[in-house]
């Protein structure tokens, strides 16, 4: 039975017995640190601790002056006063309040530039003596113009601004002590430093303790040592040395040498009678994050970014994992908020949930939750965006219009890829290609790991086991498939390897704390990493990707960018030293969780100008950080071939994507509604491609793979709408129901873009149905029977036998679908199309379509066809959705290059009764041409409601028709 329920899980998600590796076994945790093991961590802990402690007498030492305090332009500006003790002066932190969009505040806090000579750096260090303030340039498209109609005013101990449309949004600043409340509908909605964790490690010298003196002798006499002030000096060093670890800090057999000492920065943002917070990937943990201050069923560590290769990762886990998105949202019915935290150093996040009544005497009657959260990162600025929503949509819309779109990608890559550690040669890979396409599986990538180099050196080819892989290539182009090759940041250092040689000869490598060239160890052995922080190591690294530099490449060949974190196998937590040195003599501490976004960047823009014109680049990355979307994919990484593991991707896939990265997937073999759907398999296990299964297993997994690419219109056109507006692909329940508080904590099902697809896999061995939540108020579909399912805001029991995916249609949509089933994406492009009516209790539907080359970038000038599709009176429409690019020669041409590719099919789910018998539909075309075309209808079986078929109305997908039942 277990191999059986393995195999349906093709069905349900698509396989766990493709995935990645074999039997579970566990993390090796003392790889990698505890809060309680990183020493800025711990101090902020202490320090909230303290906080906490001492209650409402906490007074926080930091003041905004009120006579610094300037605006216009979209800004506010001012000087937080840092009290340090009486005997102290005080530290002077620079504060920019920016509202560069409608409902969107971005705080930033400096510390006062140092002059040269004012901290003096430890080790002869070559860092820069101030605090890393580019995060932005690299997570943010430019810098968006202000909100210039903002009002301010200055009023005793505050400053309130009003900003956004029509003075929607309130920022209520207090002086003394500094905080924010941010305000929408007379009500505060997230509240910086109301608790007064704000805490700014200012840079310091390093002050050796004073031995206690010894006391005054007489001649003769011994000297006598005060043994109590010895052993509180010996308590006091180490307290401070070894627990709170100031300075230098060992952790693994390393030790950072910081030279600028402590810097860490920290601050609460509250969430005022917000009980759910989601985001902060990546993490193998629920949807709904949980709590992290030993809660019942919640964590004792904080949730940690800090981009890490964690082999075999544990589930319901807030360790840190290969990726970081400091983006978080708050949810209560009807209200969304978010903020996002950009630094880029090692960050922990705590989170609280608090009640608090109004009514002291309520006995916990009506009072209402809060969420606290803790922000610490280890350097850095605080630079901090507040979103205010209302909707989740709103949130993402906004936080993209900040980081970026994500990328529309080519068509190919929302097909299958074939994927395993390695295909090990070129007539195995054209071997692999050919039983796929006799077994009649589509697929459009296959993938090639670090086996197929010459001894792992990328951008070259072993000759003994590739000889000719442009011969591989061409096999491959016949059938309009691709190849994926992998390339890694780590640069085997070999004398006589041309890449090798031109990297160190010309200082683009990373550094070590010497300033010398930092050598590490991954899959070469001695190992160098090229700094894509430097201009000129991406200038150099984009030409290596030419066809005459990367021989043996061709067109319908991209990359795939593994180990970016960095994964350093001999390093600290198998990363790079905190203290090695990047372009412009930033500290790897500063810019950690940048590292993979900056690699992945950098391959875009080589794959960008490798052709001309350019076609859209596919690059899939295992590091991220903001900003990621814009250039490709993800996945999950290591993975396991396990139950838990399969169901934990969902709830990592769905916060990828309210994170802004929905092209996103997990090697579960896997999952055919997944945005990114790859099955790989490690070097050590058997082979796994599906022809191998056997039977009925071979056929059950094809049929999987071909609804996959049945529904591609609908995966292009939610692809189409994450491009536009940044919306998620895979959706949560509360993200499509942000009124249904009762869906809130769903991580086990997930909505396909607008097309009201909902899926809902099997996620446990030896299931035989499922149990789906469905709102009150819809009415739902099953996707293959037609059978009816109403909401009430309770779960219903759906079959899952072997041979069904559980999958959802709700009323009032029309999804649209190709129904011939091909070899690859390629050979669909000039495929008719069926419209899929699911018509609601008012006889309503409606839905999109979007479609261009699915290649090039001559969608940007209007070279696209946009419909929407609505059924309303009896009458299906196709009205032209704007196109601004319309008139331009290009967006004609291509228009008429598809006067061909017509709608083919019209199934109504749900037809009248009325249409019993069948009868003639009306078609009326672009210029008021009418015809008529034979309409059959059909009796609902086994629970299934009536349907009815428009057989072959041939109207063109990219002109304006009617259809008159």
């Amino acid at each position: 039975m277990a191999w059986f329920r393995r195999y349906s899980t093709w069905l349900s998600l698509v396989v766990a017995v493709f995935a990645l590796f074999g039997p579970a076994s566990s993390v090796k945790h003392e790889n990698f640190k505890t809060c309680d093991q990183s020493g800025f961590c711990r101090r902020n802990r202490a320090y909230a601790d303290h906080v906490d402690t001492t209650g409402n007498s906490w007074a926080s030492p930091y003041a905004l002056d009120p006579k610094t305090v300037k605006a216009g332009s979209g800004r506010l500006t001012g000087t937080i006063l840092k009290t340090v003790n009486q005997d102290k002066p005080v530290v002077e932190l620079p504060l920019l309040i920016q509202f560069p969009e409608p409902g969107v505040a971005r705080i930033t806090i400096d510390e006062a530039r140092r002059q040269k000579g004012d901290i003096e750096l430890r080790h002869g260090s070559q860092c820069r003596k101030e605090r890393y303030n580019e995060v932005s340039s690299w997570a943010m498209v430019g810098q968006p113009k202000g909100d210039e109609e903002m009002q301010y005013e200055t009023r005793g101990k505050e400053t309130v601004v009003l900003y956004g449309t029509g003075k929607k949004y309130k920022a209520i600043i207090k002086h003394e002590p500094f905080s924010i409340d941010f305000v929408r509908d007379e009500q505060v909605h997230v509240k910086i430093n109301g608790k007064g964790l704000l805490n700014y490690e200012h840079w310091r010298p390093k002050v050796e303790r004073e031995k206690p003196a010894e006391e005054g002798k007489q001649e003769g006499e011994e000297v006598k040592q005060d043994e109590q002030a010895k052993e509180d000096l010996k308590k006091r060093e180490e307290e401070d040395e070894n627990k709170w670890s100031w300075w230098d800090e060992s952790f693994g057999g390393n030790t950072d040498t910081k030279p600028k000492g402590p810097e860490s920065v920290a601050l609460d943002v509250t969430f005022p009678e917000y009980e759910h917070v989601y985001g902060i990937p990546g993490h193998a943990g629920p949807l709904s994050l949980k709590e992290t201050r030993g809660a019942s069923g919640g964590y004792n560590d904080p949730y940690r970014l800090y981009n890490t290769d964690v082999f075999e990762y544990e589930m319901d886990s807030p360790m840190t994992l290969y990726g970081a998105i400091p983006l978080m949202y708050a949810q209560r019915k009807n209200s969304a908020v978010g903020i996002f935290w950009m630094n880029a150093a090692e960050t922990w996040i705590d989170i609280v949930k608090e009640k608090q009544s109004s009514n002291p005497l309520s006995l916990g009657i009506g009072s209402k939750l809060n969420t606290r959260t803790h922000w610490i990162s280890e350097s850095g600025l605080i630079d901090l965006v507040v979103f205010m929503g209302p909707e989740p949509k709103d949130i993402i819309q906004q936080y993209t219009a900040l980081t970026g779109k994500p990328q529309l990608p080519q068509t190919f890559s929302i097909g299958y890829h074939q994927c395993r550690w390695n295909y090990v040669s070129d007539e195995d890979v054209k071997d692999v290609d050919k039983k796929m396409s006799r077994y009649s599986i589509p697929y459009d990538v296959i993938w090639l790991d670090i086996e197929y180099s010459d001894s792992k050196k990328y951008f070259t080819w072993d000759s003994h086991s590739f000889p000719d892989p442009i011969g591989m290539e061409k096999h491959l182009d016949v059938s309009q498939r691709k190849l994926v090759v992998i390339i890694d940041p780590h640069i085997k250092n070999e004398g006589g390897y041309a890449v090798s040689e031109q990297l160190k000869s010309q200082n683009l490598a990373v550094k070590n704390k010497d300033n010398d060239i930092y050598d590490g160890w991954c899959w070469p052995g001695s190992s160098n990493w090229i700094d894509c922080f430097n201009p000129a190591a991406r200038k150099w690294y984009n030409a290596l990707y030419t066809y005459k530099s990367f021989t043996g490449t061709s067109p319908n060949v991209f990359l795939w960018n593994d180990m970016n974190e960095p994964s350093v196998f001999n390093g600290p937590e198998t990363t790079m030293p905190k203290d090695n040195l990047h372009h412009g003599n930033w500290e790897h501490r500063d810019v950690h969780n940048l590292n993979g976004l900056t690699f992945h960047n950098a391959t875009y823009e080589a794959l960008l100008a490798r052709d001309s014109p350019p076609k859209r680049p596919f690059v899939l990355t295992r590091s991220y950080y903001s900003g990621s979307q814009r250039v490709g994919a993800m996945w999950t990484g290591d993975n396991q071939a396990s139950w838990p593991h399969l169901a934990a991707s969902i709830p990592m896939l769905l916060s990828m994507n309210i994170a802004g990265f929905p092209f996103a997937g997990a090697d579960v073999g896997a999952g055919a509604f997944y945005p990114f759907f790859r099955g790989h398999a490690h070097i050590d296990s058997r082979r796994r491609e599906p022809y191998l299964a056997g039977s009925p297993y071979t056929q059950i997994i094809t049929q999987a793979i071909r609804l996959r690419y049945q529904l591609l219109p609908a995966f292009y056109t939610a692809f189409h709408t994450a491009h536009t507006y940044g919306y998620p692909i895979m959706r949560p329940n509360w993200y499509v129901h942000p009124d249904d508080e009762a869906g809130f904590a769903l991580e086990n099902q997930f909505y396909l873009g607008d097309t009201g697809l909902l899926a809902a896999p099997v996620l446990t061995e030896g299931a035989e149905s499922v149990d789906v939540y469905l709102p009150s108020g819809y009415t739902y579909y099953d996707y293959f029977t037609y059978t009816p399912h109403v909401g009430s805001g309770k779960t219903v029991t759906i079959p899952a036998p072997l041979d069904k995916i559980p999958l959802l249609m709700q009323a009032g949509h029309i999804i649209p679908r190709k129904d011939r089933p091909r070899r690859s994406t390629g050979l669909m492009k000039w495929d008719p199309y069926t419209l899929l009516i699911v018509l609601g209790g008012e006889g309503k539907a409606v839905g999109e379509l979007y479609v261009d080359d699915g290649e090039s970038f001559d969608y940007q000038s209007g070279a696209y066809i946009h419909r929407r599709f609505e059924f309303e009176g009896g009458k299906l429409t196709s009205k032209a959705l704007a196109n601004p690019g319309a008139g331009r020669k290009v967006a004609r041409e291509y228009v008429k290059s598809m006067k061909d590719v017509v709608v083919e099919r019209v199934v109504i789910v749900n037809a009248p009764k009325n249409w019993e018998g069948g009868k003639h539909v009306s078609v009326t075309e672009e210029g008021g041409k009418e015809r008529k075309v034979e309409l059959q209808w059909f009796e609902g079986n086994d629970g299934g409601v009536a349907w009815a078929v428009v057989k072959n109305p041939r109207v063109a997908v990219g002109v304006e028709w009617g259809i008159q039942f």
